[in-house]
């Protein structure tokens, strides 16, 4: 085990937030958004560097969700986007996705689980970003 990687539970694959550096910038997306049927879509932006010393592939991605309205769910499944980028030391890969919310407010964090060339897994920690539809967004529900 890595100096930093944390201690799994039986099965799940250690945390090691020093691999990869994960940027997110999410974004109110109003011509798609619908406040006053409760569906608010937001949009965000990912970029996932590799600023650590090994070649590893992202494979899987868990996600959980609060919506203010809906409450929580998690959402998980095989790579991003129909992808399962290859990241060397110093590459990154960006891509865009979507949230549908029944909340104006909301937020996401979780994780994405990567394989090194020797078979080794491990997660990378997505930080928590937060949804926020713009005030005249929310002021529509109640005129």
């Amino acid at each position: 085990m890595a100096p930093h990687e944390t201690t799994p539970d039986a099965g799940v694959p250690p945390i090691v937030p020093e691999a990869m550096a994960i940027r997110v910038r999410p974004e109110y997306v109003a011509e798609h958004s619908d406040p006053a049927a409760w569906r608010y879509v937001f949009a965000y932006h990912i970029t996932i560097e590799n600023v650590g010393a090994e070649t590893a592939q992202l494979f899987w991605r868990h996600w959980l969700i609060h919506d203010l309205v809906a409450g929580d769910h998690e959402v998980e499944g095989e790579g991003v986007v129909g992808q399962s980028p290859v990241l060397r030391p110093g590459d990154s890969h960006r891509y865009n996705s979507f949230c549908i919310l029944r909340g104006p407010t909301g937020h996401m964090e979780g994780f994405y689980h990567f394989r090194r060339r020797d078979g080794s897994v491990f997660r990378a920690p997505v930080p928590r970003f937060h949804f926020s539809a713009p005030p005249e967004a929310v002021g529509t529900l109640f005129n």
